[in-house]
């Protein structure tokens, strides 16, 4: 999978901003494949402002045109990409340290709406208000100007986004309560969100914003065991679930599951589930 925080921040030839480890950008996807996975580490809210793309998390898909915004939780994702029309999109990768200290400047000075039942959730489309439109707009010129915003005025625009965020989507502003009150992304929900999309441990790693052996730690402790082997046992018992619950093929569960190698999938589900998929798709059809 792609590392698409990465390739923002360092492809010079996006138009975009950067403060600190927030980036924005105005972008038209380079990338001709049909289908691909990405991922980042930091949350990132997506414009469209011209073509469509879907985006699908493990708990859900959603297909975004021209006008609409969808908010990406930091994690992993497959992108479906149409060729009808050139996709084009503002793109605005939040640093959790950009959200907290928002959100404590204004925490006790302004009255925020928090939907505290909604906050699990990988992805959700933002509604469209004249607010959010009116900060789009105000942000091409800066993107289409000849010079960079000093970094006084980018942080404040930043800012204006999360404030028109907290004020728009009640779902965004408990999570951001819960965001202020951590220094790091929870390891748990980092793992349910991406545990069946291929990423490296590396990966894993990056997406709760620890080193690789703090990160080994911190499983270690949470789990109690290794995250190589909550990794297998995680996706090979939601590929059980698939198999029992679909009718896709077993080259389609391996894949879905987080599994690109069929063989390894075989070996893997065999040595968890003591048959191997073939075997156990049958067992579910005979009862």
């Amino acid at each position: 999978m792609l590392n698409f925080y990465k390739i923002v921040k360092e492809n010079l030839s996006f138009n975009r901003f950067e403060f600190k480890e927030t980036v924005c950008l105005e972008y038209t996807c380079p990338i001709d494949a049909e289908h691909i996975g990405i991922f980042s580490k930091n949350d990132y809210l997506v414009h469209v402002l011209s073509g469509k793309k879907t985006y699908k998390t493990v708990n859900g898909e959603w297909t975004i045109e021209e006008g609409q915004t969808l908010y990406l939780k930091k994690g992993a994702e497959v992108i479906h990409q149409y060729f009808d029309d050139e996709y084009c999109m503002l793109g605005f990768f939040l640093s959790d340290d950009l959200i907290r200290e928002t959100y404590q400047e204004v925490k006790g000075k302004t009255r925020l709406q928090l939907d505290k039942n909604s906050l699990i959730f990988t992805a959700k489309e933002v509604q469209s208000s004249n607010f959010l439109d009116g900060y789009f707009h105000s942000m091409l010129n800066y993107f289409r100007g000849e010079n960079r915003p000093p970094d006084q005025i980018l942080v404040l625009k930043l800012k204006e986004l999360l404030l028109t965020l907290m004020n728009c989507d009640p779902v965004l502003t408990a999570y951001y309560h819960l965001l202020a009150e951590t220094d790091k992304p929870s390891l748990e929900q980092i793992m349910e969100n991406n545990f069946c999309f291929n990423l490296k441990l590396e990966d894993y790693a990056e997406l709760s914003h620890r080193s690789l052996s703090t990160f080994k730690r911190d499983f270690k402790h949470q789990f109690n065991q290794s995250p190589g082997k909550w990794l297998s046992k995680r996706r090979v018992h939601h590929a059980a679930n698939i198999i029992v619950n679909s009718n896709l093929s077993i080259s389609q569960v391996a894949f879905e599951s987080g599994f690109e190698d069929l063989s390894h999938f075989s070996r893997v589900f065999k040595d968890i589930m003591g048959v191997n998929p073939s075997e156990y798709k049958k067992s579910v059809t005979i009862r």
